[in-house]
């Protein structure tokens, strides 16, 4: 009871802390790519994004808007339960998620744009249930791939311990889940890697555990843009965040552009 109270107030809080009004959809029968596509974007994969901890649909509308202007065809995934749960759970529901969507769009492969904890499912399914097969590139937003601290997501949460929320006892560092997670290679099969994450993450601290190793592309962007403050939600509406995600889907090399609106 507790924790179904829990996840209806962080639903709430999200949405009313982005203040978002278009409706998502995570039906992929009816997918959200109503607008006209350029041809490379409409021969490319689908996009599945996939959200974070706590990240009703909606709150991924802005970044599914861009792609859908930019002519991709567009989905996006809620964890089950808001991702409070098991992650590799998580993970299973989303290859089903995965296969719906190949299956309504004939497409062989999608590719993946995944948020905070939503990276850490996308690589479950990846290493763990044959992902691999099915997926072109993968691009995590602000994932802990390496871990945080708990007083972190127990601040993002605005709880008082982990106690119960399993997810948040997956992500702290050192955790079984991790350890398992990061044995071996990082980017297995042919799938393209690129993480981007931000000084200013509020969640994943150390910052430098938002990146994979084994040849993925890792992005900081104040490496490039010294000056561009970006949050933890803040990589979901950030436009240059948004060049850097859009040139990892295309293979092209990493050009943030700075200024972008």
């Amino acid at each position: 009871m507790l924790l179904r109270k829990t996840a209806l107030v962080l639903a709430l809080a999200t949405a009313a802390l982005l203040t978002f009004t278009t409706p998502a959809t995570a039906d992929p029968v009816a997918p959200a790519d109503r607008v006209a596509a350029p041809k490379a974007a409409a021969a490319a994969n689908p996009v599945i994004v996939v959200g974070g901890l706590s990240g009703v649909a909606v709150a991924y509308e802005p970044i599914a808007a861009r792609l859908r202007g930019d002519g991709y065809r567009t989905f996006i995934y809620q964890l089950p339960g808001l991702g409070l749960g098991d992650i590799p759970t998580s993970a299973r529901a989303f290859a089903t998620y995965v296969n719906q969507v190949r299956a309504s769009t004939g497409a062989a492969a999608v590719d993946l744009v995944a948020h905070s904890e939503g990276g850490l499912v996308a690589r479950y399914y990846l290493k763990r249930l044959g992902g691999t097969a099915t997926v072109g590139r993968y691009v995590s937003l602000g994932s802990p791939q390496y871990g945080t601290y708990v007083a972190n997501i127990v601040a993002f949460l605005g709880l008082g311990s982990c106690a119960g929320i399993v997810a948040c006892q997956q992500m702290t560092i050192g955790s079984a889940f991790l350890a398992d997670l990061n044995g071996g290679d990082d980017t297995p099969g042919s799938v393209r890697f690129t993480t981007i994450r931000t000084l200013q993450d509020e969640l994943v601290r150390p910052v430098g555990n938002a990146v994979v190793n084994d040849g993925a592309t890792n992005v900081l962007i104040q490496a490039y843009c010294p000056l561009r403050v970006v949050g933890h939600l803040g990589l979901v509406l950030d436009a240059t965040a948004y060049t850097i995600v859009r040139g990892a889907l295309v293979d092209g090399p990493v050009r943030p552009n700075c200024l972008a609106l």
